[in-house]
């Protein structure tokens, strides 16, 4: 535990904060305009050079597109929080800020961040601070899930959102002929996003066939299932504002000629040094590949998204639970107004459950509210009102969430040679073989620890984000076969440190105030290199 002395005098700047928000999304921003509304004092930090998150990832301010709004959807609401926030006294706005370490406090978390300068990103004597939340709001987002094939470590192949995130922060296609392939809606804005830039979209392969799509979206369509039209007209107007944005994708995607295929896998990527060509197959309902469907396209880049897993580092150190089963399986498990299982924390966004930009601010303007609500500060009457918009974004992400779940098939193109874990280079033969020689009953699921230690898996610079859960995959744990299937667990993010960082930076601080270990969660000594 960090004592008070321990921090007083040390390399980092310490101060207590009313409500700190970690992270500068749609979430993060909702958050932080909602606890000053209540009158709370807040510090967001945000680790990129600017606010927005993925969703609003724009040209940096010193170079300025000339009409950023026909790019982004809401950009309006972004503005005016962004504006608002800056304006604000009352918040402080830390961009290039990490938060590396949550550690227990004397009755407060201790939350590490590291400042970086301005336009410097990879410059030394970033700035160390020591921040004391009284409430603490984990606003973290999500990172891409891609499913391993073979060739998916040949260059040219990127994560739908890199991709996306070239297109809107650089104004650069990740290549001229692109192959888009997936599962769920973000294929249409990847898609869309590389038009943008001047690249030829050959197709979007949507993995889900008719069948797990109607079930998925039927509902939405009839006005049955989960009581999205039952809201009341909170719903109606959800559903309209989804629908302009899904038909702004069909409009781009059909001016362009470029076709959409349900039941469609990518199988491999294959080429000399770069992705040259992308097999392509039909996909049976369990998304295993149909033999004999293969066709070759011949194309420079691939872009692959099968949906997002959630950035659980900030909230597991912090004490956070993750729920373990049902719709919410792998996500912190919040309450409707966004409580976490540790006390002064709240959680909001894509790390409580993928719902998209809208369910995001919802959720975020509820978690702000709440966390002041707690120190003293009332809301005001807009929480019912955000309470039964949360219920229709809910729902509606419940039903994509259907529509688009990876189905336990895919598995079926990972071959023995197939690369696994990128970083060390680690093949599903070689996972399957270390774990059946050293499974055991005190080592589950299937031997994980043993062959994290054996092989590395997991353990390169990626630290499992990329490869952790296609490896628990490979164990047998499986990535959810639908959305009541419980996920693996999540033992590759909980981690001493959530991001990297020099250790020169860490010998800059004085022994006592050495990272010692998260607030729960131990992890354990083969999660680090």
């Amino acid at each position: 535990m960090v004592e008070p002395a321990d921090l007083a005098g040390a390399g980092a700047e310490v101060r207590d904060v009313e409500v700190l928000v970690v992270g500068g999304g749609p979430a993060g921003l909702a958050a932080a305009d909602a606890a000053r509304r209540s009158g709370a004092r807040v510090v967001l930090v945000e680790g990129g050079d600017d606010v927005g998150g993925q969703y609003w990832r724009h040209l940096p301010a010193e170079r300025p597109a000339a009409a950023e709004a026909q790019l982004h959807h809401g950009w309006s609401t972004f503005a005016g929080l962004r504006r608002t926030l800056a304006g604000d006294p009352g918040c402080e706005v830390l961009t290039g800020a990490s938060v590396w370490a949550v550690e227990p406090g004397a009755g407060a978390l201790v939350v590490r961040v590291l400042v970086t300068p301005s336009g410097q990103a990879d410059a030394p004597g970033r700035r160390h601070l020591a921040l004391r939340p009284a409430a603490l709001v984990v606003a973290t987002g999500a990172h891409d899930l891609t499913l391993p094939f073979p060739g998916w470590d040949l260059p040219g192949v990127v994560t739908g959102g890199a991709a996306q995130a070239f297109a809107k922060s650089e104004r650069l296609a990740v290549g001229e002929r692109v192959v888009v392939a997936g599962a769920g809606p973000f294929l249409l804005p990847v898609a869309s996003s590389l038009l943008d830039t001047g690249a030829r979209v050959l197709e979007v392969a949507e993995a889900a066939g008719p069948a797990q799509l109607t079930r998925g979206w039927g509902p939405l369509l009839t006005g049955g299932g989960a009581g999205v039209f039952a809201a009341g007209l909170s719903g109606v107007g959800v559903l309209a504002g989804k629908t302009r944005e899904l038909a702004g994708y069909v409009a781009a995607l059909t001016a362009a000629r470029v076709p959409y295929r349900t039941a469609t896998g990518v199988v491999a990527a294959r080429g000399d040094g770069r992705v040259e060509e992308v097999v392509l197959a039909r996909l049976d309902a369990t998304w295993a590949p149909v033999p004999g469907t293969e066709r070759v396209v011949a194309a420079d880049a691939l872009a692959v998204s099968h949906g997002f897993t959630p950035r659980l580092e900030v909230a597991l150190a912090a004490g956070a639970a993750v729920a373990g089963s049902g719709a919410g399986a792998g996500f912190v498990a919040v309450d409707d107004r966004g409580a976490t299982s540790a006390p002064g924390v709240w959680a909001a966004g894509e790390v409580t459950g993928i719902g998209g930009a809208d369910a995001a601010l919802v959720e975020g303007a509820l978690a702000g509210l709440a966390a002041a609500e707690a120190l003293g500060h009332p809301a005001g009457p807009e929480v019912d009102g955000l309470l039964r918009r949360r219920r229709v974004l809910r729902a509606f992400a419940d039903r994509l969430a259907a529509a688009h779940a990876p189905r336990p098939g895919w598995l079926a193109q990972v071959t023995d040679d197939t690369v696994v874990c990128r970083c060390e280079e680690v093949t599903a033969g070689r996972l399957r073989s270390v774990a059946q020689a050293t499974a055991s009953a005190a080592d589950a699921p299937a031997g994980s620890r043993s062959l994290r230690l054996t092989t590395r898996a997991g353990l390169g610079p990626c630290q499992g984000r990329v490869c952790g859960h296609a490896v628990d995959a490979v164990l047998g744990c499986g990535l959810p076969a639908s959305t009541g299937t419980t996920r693996p667990p999540v033992s590759h993010q909980r981690r001493p440190l959530a991001v990297p960082v020099r250790l020169g930076e860490l010998a800059d601080l004085p022994p006592a105030t050495t990272p010692t270990s998260p607030a729960t969660s131990q992890p354990t000594s083969e999660e680090t290199p």
